[in-house]
């Protein structure tokens, strides 16, 4: 890689032109790292719906042309002035959050929400230098969420890099660096049931499903999936989930429902849908006296969160989480590990896998709602 550093790489890159259209595989211009930030050779990368909700862009703004992707694993390939924590040929996690160490919340041991580096899904360019590091014959391609890991080659803020062990499977700990970190940080990082406990996960997805598994390697005794779709119910028991409630079987709220078969409540509940009135039967459902429920998914922008407050009164506790509170660089390092120390199981949530020239498949996959992850092979 040594020959590239300093120079502009040529490179394939599936390139979404305008919303909702197929990716076009292209050949791009990757300029060198600047100032803080590293140029990444993308090995893996795998889908996740946030870049399916971007890219058909219904309900928000969002720049075209755009090159989408934040799930990925990759090998630094050059650094740019100024960093000194990563090297070519490190193996690293790139992250659609950061952690710049400096700011109050890097700086706090309960937020990992840095003022610098957090997500923002409308910032297309480099904070450095507001400009991008991809081009087409001249034309800025604008970045997503600071990652783009739909290109053999992406440059990404050092702060939203993690180095993990080097003998990781990158086909694998890939996905960890979104969708199964943001479930499983939920419910050991937030929610924290002890063992024995139960808990109600609302949202079979892959969030969901990561966030079943955290309440297994917690321990728990009985881990309530609650979803719409009783096909995911037969998958989610690979994942430690006991019992299953879909909510259209019953005449009476679920959360009464589950209260009747808990006793009065979950220990722990957590919401992976975004569905404001799930997020509702999440926090209602919990036990009075400790009963804690968190909430994950993201909710429409007008959406409003109402319950009566004695349901606060009565001592159970509502909390939200972002990216399963987890400090991207000093804590995805002891997530990979789990993995590898055999107590994470990842395989089970890769179902497809696809090869770079054909992207497409895997959006199509998502749009169906088959499988959990599909992993695009780069090369």
């Amino acid at each position: 890689m040594s020959s590239t550093v300093g120079q502009v790489i040529k490179c394939k890159a599936a390139v979404a032109w305008e919303a909702g259209k197929p990716l076009v595989i292209e050949e791009v211009e990757v300029a060198p790292p600047q100032k803080m930030e590293v140029r990444l050779k993308v090995l893996f990368t795998s889908l996740c719906h946030t870049d399916v909700y971007f890219w058909e862009a219904k309900a928000q703004n969002s720049a075209f042309p755009r090159i989408f992707g934040h799930e990925a694993a990759g090998i630094v390939e050059s650094v740019g002035e100024g960093v000194t924590e990563l090297a070519p040929g490190d193996h690293v996690l790139p992250v659609f959050t950061g952690e710049c160490k400096e700011c109050a919340h890097c700086k706090s041991e309960e937020s990992n929400m840095c003022s610098l580096l957090r997500i923002n899904t409308d910032r297309g360019v480099m904070i450095n230098d507001g400009q991008t590091r991809f081009s087409i014959n001249g034309k800025p391609i604008y970045h997503f969420v600071g990652t783009s890991t739909f290109s053999e080659y992406t440059v990404v803020h050092i702060g939203c890099v993690a180095k993990i062990n080097p003998l990781a499977p990158l086909d694998k700990v890939c996905i960890l660096s979104c969708g199964i970190s943001t479930g499983l940080g939920a419910t050991l990082n937030v929610a924290k049931p002890t063992k024995g406990s139960s808990v109600a996960i609302f949202g079979l997805g892959a969030v969901g499903l990561g966030a079943a598994e955290g309440a297994r390697l917690a321990g728990a005794s009985r881990i309530i999936g609650v979803d719409l779709n009783p096909s995911r119910f037969e998958e989610a028991k690979k994942f430690g989930v006991t019992e299953f409630v879909n909510p259209k079987d019953h005449k009476k709220p679920v959360q009464e429902v589950i209260a009747e078969m808990t006793d009065g409540g979950v220990d722990r509940s957590v919401e992976c849908t975004g569905n404001v009135n799930a997020m509702i039967s999440a926090f209602e459902c919990v036990h009075d006296g400790w009963g804690v429920a968190v909430l994950v998914g993201v909710p429409h922008k007008d959406a409003e969160f109402k319950t009566h407050p004695m349901n606060l009164l009565n001592e159970r506790t509502l909390k939200g989480t972002f990216f399963g509170n987890y400090k991207p660089r000093s804590d995805l390092p002891s997530v990979v590990e789990m993995y590898m120390n055999k107590e994470l199981e990842l395989e089970k949530f890769i179902t497809h896998e696809v090869p770079f020239h054909e992207i497409n498949k895997a959006f199509e996959l998502m749009l169906k709602g088959e499988g959990l992850r599909c992993i695009i092979r780069m090369e």
